[in-house]
């Protein structure tokens, strides 16, 4: 990975980074006094921790990556999909409701999301939510979460 415009956040920036993600998420993959630098991987800007790829800005959101989310034990903005959809998911899928087995109700209308599969709980892909978590959690048909990152995407490493 090349990184273009690398350098240190300062600590006001690392603490509302931690605050915000431990808003969405229930947890952060950096605590809010560790080093963190920021700095763009190809054309999309990333926060950097321990040598790893932790989070990226989606549409100027930070998000964690699937990386930062091994390093996390969130609670808030999940998508849970059976192991049948593993596969699809995996490879970039976008979710469909038949394979949603569980989701945050909390969640609203073109939120960021994290999909995790059933027998694990582990992060598979991250995506923007197509409609609100009750309408995710009741559908039977149709497109419910839009991927933009998933564990196969060599983007982040």
């Amino acid at each position: 990975m090349k990184f273009k415009n690398r350098h240190r956040l300062k600590e006001k920036e690392v603490q509302r980074y931690f605050k915000e993600l431990k808003e969405k998420l229930g947890d952060a993959p950096f605590s809010s006094n560790d080093k963190v630098d920021k700095a763009l991987l190809d054309k999309e800007k990333v926060l950097i921790h321990e040598g790893k790829v932790v989070a990226s800005f989606f549409d100027d959101q930070v998000f964690p990556t699937v990386n930062g989310f091994l390093m996390m034990s969130p609670s808030k903005a999940h998508v849970t999909v059976d192991m049948g959809a593993v596969r699809f998911v995996y490879n970039g899928a976008d979710i469909m409701a038949p394979g949603v087995v569980d989701c945050d109700k909390n969640i609203q209308e073109d939120d960021l999301v994290w999909i995790n599969d059933e027998d694990h709980g582990k992060p598979l892909a991250i995506g923007r939510a197509l409609t609100d978590g009750e309408t995710i959690s009741t559908s039977s048909q149709g497109k419910v979460v839009k991927s933009l990152h998933h564990i196969g995407d060599e983007r982040f490493g």
